[in-house]
């Protein structure tokens, strides 16, 4: 699914399209998505200036004079900026229209995406309440994670991708980060050294950062805003690269199932 790279280079799209722009109408095709799109945030929205944009983990937030829109684009969901005129495809399931002619338009083939109103404030809704720092921020660094892997007995790969301590550390980055900082991914959490929360903490925030500069990951169901593909994926060093050579040391690359998610690691590099 889009990870947080992808999430935030959709915000970049789309921000300078929508920001201080006034809502005409929503027009909702199909209201079944994750959790079902309740008719009152047609009303809500309706005639509102869209004062500003920003992100919270893989939620998009477009936040109105009197409460926020709250969008996640689920496994395959995508935005486009076009002309409301535009004739919808089969899998454009809601347009918020503008008075500029322009509209804001969802497409979500497997509908696992949702749109949600939230009056203020935000942060109490119950998909943001509980969420850790976001990884980018001064809120997260190493002696951060330090001190809540205390006494944790589960792998650190679980660990980082846990939304509950830092959010947004999905499987691909988790995998990337850890090589970079050669820790392996079935190690203890609360056996690692501060020093090495440290190096994996600039790690997680390095692999992030290029992967937003570069566009997001290029998964397939995966489109920028601008309709490309995203194109990181030709840098990554191991993920997907089971029984490859190590970029290090030249040892084949392993891969394992950790938590449910397929892991990949140098046993020789990664400690």
């Amino acid at each position: 699914m889009p990870e947080l790279p992808e999430v935030e280079t959709s915000l970049r799209g789309i921000e300078p399209h929508l920001r201080g722009r006034w809502i005409l109408r929503l027009v909702v095709r199909q209201r079944q998505l994750r959790w079902p799109i309740p008719s009152t945030v047609d009303a809500a929205v309706a005639g509102r200036q869209i004062i500003a944009l920003r992100r919270r983990a893989k939620y998009l937030l477009l936040e109105l004079e009197h409460g926020t829109l709250m969008l996640h684009l689920g496994m395959s969901g995508s935005l486009r900026v076009l002309a409301a005129d535009c004739p919808p495809g089969a899998h454009d399931h809601v347009d918020l229209v503008l008075t500029d002619g322009s509209c804001l338009r969802l497409r979500d083939p497997r509908r696992f995406g949702s749109l949600h109103w939230v009056p203020p404030p935000i942060q109490a809704h119950p998909l943001l309440c509980n969420l850790g720092p976001e990884p980018l921020s001064d809120a997260f660094d190493g002696n951060y994670l330090y001190r809540r892997a205390r006494d944790r007995r589960g792998a650190v790969k679980g660990f980082i991708m846990d939304s509950h301590i830092v959010v947004g550390v999905g499987n691909i980055y988790a995998n990337e980060s850890l090589f970079l900082a050669g820790i392996h991914p079935h190690r203890p959490a609360g056996r690692i050294a501060r020093a090495r929360y440290i190096r994996l903490a600039e790690h997680i925030k390095q692999v992030l950062d290029a992967a937003i500069r570069k566009g997001g990951t290029s998964l397939r169901d995966f489109v920028r805003e601008d309709g490309n593909p995203g194109y990181f994926a030709q840098q990554l060093r191991v993920y997907g690269r089971g029984g490859e050579p190590c970029p290090n040391c030249g040892k084949a690359l392993r891969q394992q199932r950790i938590g449910q998610r397929s892991s990949f690691y140098c046993s020789d590099c990664q400690r």
